[in-house]
């Protein structure tokens, strides 16, 4: 079906054109596919919601090119985060799914939220609300990502590839949908359907940490790895076939030799945003207003909040809080373990021995981690 949607576009592009009310109507009809029909309420939802964005980062950005007042960003970004905030905060309160929710909320806001910030900060001078909404809604990534970033979206958007670039992105858009199709549609779907369910249920019926437990462990780690790498690729790939280089979520993160390594690698796009729009901004702030002496220390507070958000981000119960927490403490050990082998590094061996260690130690401590987002030790509580 994408294919004979999508042909007009790619001969179109095989040209150096953007068949633009095209493209769009296709999207229209995708949408109305995802959010319509049965999901009415959805449809509704992500309709008010992107006139709210657009609306705002329209108004900010005409009040940005008069003045710079912090307290006018900061209370556009909490405008921006607010839908979500809602969203994640309403069931914790009432018990039920808030009706104003959609499938792809929290990437649409990483969306605003980076576009009233790059505003702030001058990168962003000019404002196109047909463009942001091109952006905010561009279908391949709308769900689950990955998070383009404005600037490198409308460079590519604006600016066709020309047709040898363009015939390099189909062969490697194809191959990703493909590959994609494999991790999630058959490696994933087993796992889960099989290895997941069994080893879960082996390891309720021992309880407590067992070899039952290890499985589950391991079993869910990979189907988490198959389930959203697979739908990145099919995501990326897609998007590479409408000339949109989106970036890539995932590069081989199970072969990462320390912590640090493995957020470089694992769903990139949304750890490069926390980096770039949280945990820098933060370690700027703190030190800037010298809330503590020590660097080490503005890193550490830095990476427990960093890690603590992304926990609650995923949702307001004790183990994905626990997730986050787990993260932001490991990460203040790596980052002590990196200083601690920099300043010893002569004195310490480095072989493919010792690489081989810290990849089975990181993996490890990265699949317990899933472990707990599991939720597998509520139901052993329960």
């Amino acid at each position: 079906m994408l294919t004979v949607l999508f042909l007009p576009i790619i001969i179109g592009l095989l040209n150096g054109k953007r068949f633009l009310i095209y493209q769009n109507l296709v999207t229209l009809g995708l949408l109305y596919v995802t959010f319509g029909g049965s999901n009415w309420k959805q449809g509704i939802s992500i309709i008010v919601y992107v006139i709210w964005q657009v609306l705002l980062v329209y108004l900010y950005h005409r009040y940005r090119m008069q003045k710079n007042e912090t307290n006018v960003f900061v209370g556009a970004v909490i405008l921006a985060i607010a839908p979500l905030a809602i969203v994640k905060i309403f069931p914790f309160v009432t018990g039920h799914t808030s009706i104003i929710g959609f499938l792809g909320i929290s990437y649409l806001t990483f969306k605003a939220v980076q576009m009233v910030m790059e505003i702030r900060d001058g990168i962003i001078k000019e404002y196109n609300p047909l463009m942001f909404l091109q952006f905010l809604l561009f279908f391949p990534t709308i769900s689950s990502g990955p998070i383009d970033r404005y600037r490198r979206f409308e460079k590519d958007f604006v600016t066709p590839p020309d047709k040898e670039k363009y015939a390099t992105l189909i062969g490697k858009g194809i191959m990703m949908i493909f590959l994609g199709c494999l991790y999630k549609f058959i490696i994933a779907h087993y796992i889960g359907q099989f290895a997941v369910p069994f080893t879960e249920q082996m390891a309720l019926h021992t309880k407590g940490f067992s070899m039952s437990l290890l499985l589950y462990m391991y079993s869910y780690s990979f189907y988490l790895f198959f389930d959203f790498a697979g739908y990145s690729l099919f995501a990326v790939g897609t998007s590479y076939l409408l000339g949109i280089e989106t970036p890539i979520n995932f590069n081989k993160p199970f072969i990462s030799q320390n912590l640090k390594d493995f957020w470089n690698r694992w769903h990139m796009s949304l750890s490069f945003w926390f980096r770039d729009y949280v945990f820098m901004r933060m370690v700027f702030m703190l030190m800037k207003k010298k809330v503590f002496k020590s660097r080490v220390t503005v890193s550490n507070v830095g990476y427990l909040t960093l890690f603590l958000l992304m926990g609650v981000w995923h949702g307001l119960t004790w183990y994905y809080i626990a997730y986050g927490l787990f993260h932001g403490v490991a990460m203040c050990i790596n980052e002590a373990w990196l200083r601690f082998k920099k300043k010893h590094k002569k004195q310490l061996p480095s072989n493919f021995a010792t690489k081989g260690l810290a990849i089975f130690i990181t993996f490890n401590v990265v699949c317990f981690s899933f472990l707990i987002f599991s939720g597998i030790f509520d139901k052993m509580i329960h």
